[in-house]
Order: structure tokens, then C-alpha cells, then sequence
């Protein structure tokens, strides 16, 4: 199973990322990682859940936009130059990155998660040595 991130397009004003987590609460959802990038009239926000299908109807049945991509979670040795690494090993393989950020460990994972959007396929990353996560991996249930 794949790591699915779901971005949530909130209107940039007070109250509107509560409003969210509250439903996602309500809806029995935990919250693995979270990103928030904002413009000046709304955010961007994208979150790994333990219930990405169920996250996406929920957040919709209240009208919110949101879609789901594939993600890439690498394991990074919890260690002094872990990351760099990890991304000295993306660049000898010109991986290109869009964006990253960390993430929550789950099913007893302690180490450190990178969350990786890129074109490039998970396999590709394995291929080239990380040690990629799978959604199970890092407590994903569906």
C-alpha cells in the first residue's frame, strides 16, 4: 500500500485548520503528518491520515476541497547527517523534488520519516537504497 497525502484547500482566515481537525476528530481520523503553505486568501494543506479513503469523503461531505496523491516515505537514520544522506543519494540520482516535509511513525516506526512529492515512482528510490515506507509501514490502515 502506497502512502496517500490528501491536500485540503482552506480559506485563509481564523479558525478554518481548528474547524478541519475538529471533523477529522470527530470522524474517529488520526492525523499522521501535516503541511500548511498558504497564499494571501487561502492555504494549502496536506495531510497523511491512518484513514486517507474515509478522510476524503468526510472532508467533502462538509464541502471542502481536497484531492490525494502518492507520496514517497523514506526512513532517515535518526543520526547527525541522516537526511543528508538521504538526499545526497536523491541527488547522484537526479531525483527532482517538489516538496518535503516529516511525518509521524507508526506500528513501533521510532525513526525519522521524509515524505517526498517527485515524479518519480517509489521504486526508484529503492532502487537507489532508501529505505522506503510503505502506508502500513507507518500506520496507514486502508
Amino acid at each position: 500500500m502506497e502512502v496517500r497525502q490528501i491536500s485540503v484547500f482552506l480559506e485563509n482566515k481564523p479558525g478554518q485548520l481548528a474547524h478541519m481537525c475538529r471533523i477529522l476528530a470527530d470522524a474517529g481520523i488520526d492525523l499522521k503528518a501535516l503541511n500548511i503553505a498558504e497564499t494571501s486568501d487561502y492555504g494549502v494543506l496536506r495531510i497523511i491520515t491512518d484513514k486517507p479513503r474515509k478522510t476524503i469523503s468526510v472532508l467533502t461531505s462538509e464541502s471542502l476541497v481536497c484531492s490525494s496523491t502518492d507520496v514517497v516515505a523514506v526512513k532517515v537514520p535518526d543520526q547527525p547527517g541522516g537526511l543528508a544522506g538521504i538526499l545526497d543519494v536523491i541527488a547522484e540520482k537526479n531525483i527532482s523534488i517538489e516538496y518535503m516535509y516529516s511525518m509521524l511513525g507508526g506500528n513501533g516506526t521510532t525513526s525519522a520519516i521524509m515524505v517526498f512529492q517527485t515524479n518519480e515512482k517509489s521504486s526508484v528510490f529503492a532502487a537507489a537504497g532508501l529505505e522506503v515506507l510503505s502506508g502500513s509501514d507507518v500506520g496507514i490502515e486502508e
